[in-house]
């Protein structure tokens, strides 16, 4: 039986905070400290994360006024990213500024290439101000592998006020040269919510076909809470995808520069609701797919996000999470893209 991985386990996101001052640096090296203790992380890779830690809040505070944010995540692999992400007024001339010695600041110019040195695989993101985009800033990723990481895969899922429990849930695996995922939206909030998604992942395994697996899901949903969802697989061979979904979840297909947004049929798995919505296309190399829950605003538009989704998928997941992410809700995202 293939190996499924469980966003509940799996993608935690273990630190947030705010960047106003130099303060926050303080806070976020003692906390780097512990989880690096925590998952007995080498001293040497210690160091090189709470260097990077530092060049990020400097950034933040430099750049853009302290107004930013950084996250610590624990991604399937295992993986621990450092994340960042500034409301300031971005780079015009993002190759530019990760040369040696360049600066716009009167500073040694050597964050964003120390930043590479020092992480095991780093990615920036950046949308320079004077635009009608609804973003301006930069974002940066920087990841430290303590494990194998999974390929062209990105997890998001934060509960509502970042208490224990989350109910929305993302299942995962690769089986007979087939990506499939299971996104699950249990309904409210708390340990009801998380209850109702929990013990699903036999589902993405244990069935051929999709519909077969929301089936058996629907039942065992019957005796639960109840949750919205969407199956999806990406045929790697045939190159095509199927999303197979109920409820208020949605999805989008970027390709070939175009952005199509689907939709699903009403209703709740497990209590009423109409026949699942599938839907199906062939993908091409670099097409990118998104599926999400409703805590995340579903009005994406690429417009205001340029160049975003020729990023890497942890790194688009993390961007749309944080921005498009609305706070009275659980949140959660998975971002696929075909190579």
């Amino acid at each position: 039986m293939a190996h499924v991985l469980d966003s509940a386990k799996d993608c935690k996101l273990l630190y947030h905070g705010t960047t106003q001052n130099q303060g926050a640096l303080m806070v976020l090296r003692s906390k780097l400290s512990a989880i690096a203790k925590r998952l007995s992380i080498p001293d040497t890779r210690r160091e090189n994360m709470l260097l990077v830690a530092a060049e990020l809040v400097s950034n933040n505070i430099k750049h853009a006024a302290g107004k930013g944010l950084i996250q610590v995540w624990l991604q399937p692999g295992p993986v621990l990213d450092i994340f960042s992400l500034d409301y300031g007024p971005g780079i015009p001339d993002l190759a530019k500024a990760e040369e040696e010695g360049y600066s716009s600041q009167n500073t040694l110019g050597k964050g964003l290439g120390s930043i590479r040195r020092l992480s095991d695989e780093s990615h920036f993101y950046t949308q320079p101000q004077g635009t009608t985009r609804k973003w301006a800033g930069t974002a940066f990723l920087s990841r430290f592998r303590l494990g194998e990481a999974y390929p062209n895969v990105g997890l998001f899922s934060r509960s509502l006020s970042d208490v224990r429990y989350n109910g929305d849930r993302i299942y995962l695996c690769e089986m007979h040269e087939r990506l499939r995922w299971f996104h699950l939206d249990g309904l409210g909030h708390g340990i009801e919510a998380q209850a109702a998604t929990s013990d699903l992942a036999s589902c993405l395994s244990h069935f051929e076909d999709l519909d077969e697996a929301l089936a058996s899901a629907d039942a065992q949903l019957e005796s639960r809470r109840g949750a919205v969802a969407i199956f999806g697989e990406i045929e790697m061979k045939k190159r095509d995808v199927k999303l197979l979904g109920v409820g208020d979840m949605h999805a989008h297909l970027y390709q070939d520069e175009q952005l199509r947004n689907i939709a699903f049929a009403p209703g709740i798995l497990g209590r009423e609701h109409r026949s699942p919505s599938l839907f199906e296309a062939p993908i091409s190399r670099k097409s990118v797919i998104v599926t999400a829950t409703d805590g995340i605003r579903r009005n994406l538009d690429t417009s205001n996000f340029v160049g975003l989704f020729s990023q890497h998928p942890q790194l688009i997941a993390y961007v749309l999470g944080n921005i498009m992410g609305r706070i009275s809700d659980d949140q959660s995202l998975f971002v696929t893209t075909v190579r």
